[in-house]
């Protein structure tokens, strides 16, 4: 073999060595190079430079966590929406009255929601709740890719996320706020309790028909309060938070129809995977429909009112009107709903419906006409029922606890009870008990007191010399209390006033005897209370208005209702025997209110120039003071209410006692009603008054008082006798020593010409 040969032979063991044609030192596809070179995107992807990138970047990633986690801190208080809460007012059965507050939002304790219904939500929206750390880093990746993609961050929040995004940030669908949330539930799992966390979540979810947290939704959805929410209706609000107003089976199309029926199942499917639900009752359970929308409770007819009288007592308990305001109050009142729709519907038909407040030309009175009322249980102290006006958008304060008015001769039985308790005396040293005599001329000039005082009496009627404190207080006899207050001390029956419960503003005038016919302030609470305690055999009643009053974060006490004995049971027990007499007697300023339905004793009052009206009665089981008010719509001023409802003088036995007698016969209707025990009234000796002649107009020439000192009562112009009551049949004479009726004894005077009150 030559040269060439072995050269040749060399070559071709190299092919064989190199099968695809690569030869050292040969040009192949990849072009110029030596053999083993990588070329291409080959010379990137090593598996060093794969693995040294990804360590890198998870390094990158984990720093940038820690340095997020570190300047991101938890914030100190929630957003503006999260603790807004309403007010919930409450009738005495529980029944919601009213909610007050631009949210509607009532913040529960965990103990206020069942705990299956608490698992429902658990089930269908983060079943690993208590065990993750309050993010779920699967879900995490999945929301985040959807907002790259533009598609929302729908999936994978948890219970503690939705939390802390309904808390402390908003709802915006930005990646930052998701990177937030993601921080800050991390750092409120660390320091937070689960149960908290679940709580605040179910009270920050919006959950439709305006309603946010769960018993807010237990109310709109089902009428009832969150703690007497059952499974199902849980599971159905767990359902619905997905899509509120989609998934609201009131309003829902076919398709939402079919959604929440779908998540409702998977609620209880979940449970029962979870092993919180049996199988076997799982199979019995279908989806309870909810009840259709209703307005949210308001302020409409006498609701305003009420609130305002709660929110007032709260005020007197140190509860401030910012605190009020800032919501969450759960308060339940005393107010009865039958009692209340009673006195609202008495008043309207007794007295509203006899209006025509439209008619300015024929019937201008009308429009002055303003009325109010109170009622209260005896024994508790509670206000059952409040009557403040026509409605808020007609009146802002309420006619109920207004005190610009005077009481007028509601106040006399006061100036008794003062009589008596302190064992006054009369000029000539006799013990003042119901049967003692005194002289009722009109115009007769007091005796004993430094300021000169001569009241006339209802249509200047004289009473002759002798008539007894019980018929004096039956016909309202002006001049015999002016002369009463004089020998009791008017600075003594003003300290049993205030004892009993009135209260010490502008009118008092304790050195004049004038005070005697109600020339103070007052309104329908307080003598409302005055004549409970009366009822109460002699123990403060303070009507409340309040029976309960709960927030999470403060506290309210109710007011005391019943406090002690501030005059004796024989003072208070006389005073009610006399007051049954004004009811009982034929020719009594009270004798409207009378019934067979019950036992009753009461007053009634009409002030100066006849600009308040008043009737004071009660039962054993009800007190009840029921006022009008003369008070001109644009001016505000106090005006006469003589002609309203097209009549003439408008005293406390005509609407007022009217409207009275309506409400108690309603209000009592259905169970029995109760006696008065008045087994210690002391009457006193009989005393036979030597005057049997009728009272006649008086002809004494005293003159009349001057204005600042003139009674109340008497002072208004007599009105001409309407031709509808000039026919009205005198009245049976009045006992003279009993409340009931007798054939003997004095007449009572000449009823006036349209209500035979003063």
């Amino acid at each position: 073999m030559g040269r060439a040969e072995a050269r040749r032979a060399q070559q071709q063991r190299s092919a064989r060595r190199a099968p695809s044609g690569r030869a050292k030192g040969t040009k192949g596809a990849e072009g110029k190079g030596g053999a083993g070179k990588r070329s291409g995107i080959r010379r990137f992807f090593t598996w060093r430079k794969i693995l040294g990138t990804f360590f890198g970047l998870m390094l990158a990633l984990m720093a940038a966590a820690v340095i997020l986690y570190f300047s991101v801190d938890e914030p100190t208080d929630p957003n503006k929406q999260a603790t807004l809460q309403s007010n919930t007012y409450r009738y005495s059965d529980g029944s919601i009255m009213a909610r007050t507050g631009t949210m509607n939002r009532e913040i529960v304790t965990i103990d206020k929601i069942p705990e299956d219904v608490r698992t429902a939500f658990i089930a269908i929206e983060n079943k690993s709740f208590y065990k993750d750390r309050g993010i779920d880093v699967m879900g995490v990746v999945r929301g985040l890719f959807n907002t790259v993609r533009g598609k929302g961050t729908a999936g994978g929040s948890t219970i503690t996320q939705q939390y802390v995004k309904n808390y402390y940030l908003t709802q915006d669908q930005s990646a930052t706020r998701k990177l937030r949330e993601l921080v800050i539930s991390l750092k409120v799992d660390q320091r937070m309790e689960k149960d908290d966390v679940l709580v605040g979540y179910l009270n920050t979810n919006f959950y439709g028909r305006n309603a946010y947290g769960i018993q807010a939704a237990a109310q709109a959805f089902y009428g009832v309060d969150s703690d007497k929410l059952t499974l199902e209706q849980g599971a159905y609000l767990a359902a619905v938070i997905q899509a509120p107003s989609q998934y609201d089976l009131a309003t829902a199309g076919p398709n939402g129809t079919r959604l929440v029926n779908i998540r409702f199942n998977a609620v209880l499917d979940n449970m029962v995977e979870m092993g919180k639900l049996d199988p076997a009752k799982r199979k019995t359970m279908t989806l309870p429909p909810p009840i259709k929308p209703k307005p949210r409770p308001g302020m409409d007819g006498q609701k305003g009112y009420l609130i305002q009288a709660a929110n007032d007592e709260m005020n007197e308990q140190k509860i401030t009107d910012a605190e009020i305001a800032a919501g969450g109050w759960n308060i339940v009142l005393n107010i009865d709903p039958k009692k209340q729709q009673a006195l609202e519907k008495a008043v309207n038909d007794e007295l509203e419906s006899k209006l025509d407040r439209k008619d300015t030309k024929n019937r201008p009175v009308d429009q002055n006409v303003q009325a109010g009322a109170t009622s209260v249980d005896p024994k508790t102290g509670a206000i059952v029922a409040m009557y403040g006006g026509q409605g808020l958008s007609e009146k802002s304060e309420s006619n109920a606890l207004r005190t610009d008015y005077q009481p007028g001769s509601t106040f006399k039985p006061i100036v008794l009870a003062s009589a008596i308790q302190e064992n006054a005396t009369t000029q000539d040293g006799k013990p003042i008990k119901p049967n003692t005599l005194y002289d009722g001329t009109s115009r007769r000039q007091v005796v004993g007191s430094k300021i000169p005082f001569n009241p006339q009496n209802q249509d200047d009627r004289d009473f002759g010399k002798e008539i007894t404190v019980q018929d004096a207080t039956n016909y309202s006899v002006n001049s015999v209390y002016a002369q009463m207050i004089v020998d009791a001390g008017p600075p003594k029956v003003k300290k049993t006033a205030l004892a009993l419960g009135m209260k010490d503003r502008d009118g008092w005038q304790e050195d004049q005897p004038a005070m005697s016919l109600g020339t103070m302030s007052a309104n329908t609470v307080e003598m409302a209370g005055v004549y409970a305690t009366f009822d109460n055999h002699g123990k403060k009643v303070t009507p409340t208005i309040i029976k309960s009053a709960e927030h999470r974060d403060g506290e309210f006490t109710p007011r005391q209702a019943i406090g002690s004995q501030v005059i004796s049971r024989q003072t208070a027990d006389t005073v009610t025997k006399v007051l049954t007499g004004v009811v009982n007697d034929e020719g009594g300023s009270g004798n409207k209110v009378r019934s067979s339905a019950y036992e009753a004793a009461g007053k009634t009052g009409t002030a100066e120039e006849n600009k308040a009206a008043w009737f004071t009665g009660f039962t054993p089981e009800l007190v009840t003071v029921v006022a009008m008010f003369g008070e001109e719509p644009t001016t505000h001023k106090q005006v006469t209410l003589t002609g309203t409802a097209g009549g003439g003088r408008a005293g406390g036995s005509s609407f007022p006692a009217e409207i009275w007698k309506a409400y108690t016969l309603a209000a009592l209707k259905g169970g029995k009603t109760a006696e008065f025990d008045l087994s210690d009234a002391e009457m006193g000796a009989k005393q036979t008054p030597a005057r049997t002649a009728s009272p006649t107009p008086s002809t004494s020439t005293s003159s009349t008082p001057p204005a600042s000192s003139a009674p109340p009562e008497t002072q208004s112009p007599t009105p001409t006798p309407s031709k509808s009551n000039s026919k009205s049949p005198t009245p049976t004479p009045p006992p003279t020593t009993s409340p009931s009726p007798t054939k003997s004894g004095p007449k009572p005077p000449e009823p006036p010409p349209l209500f035979p009150e003063s």
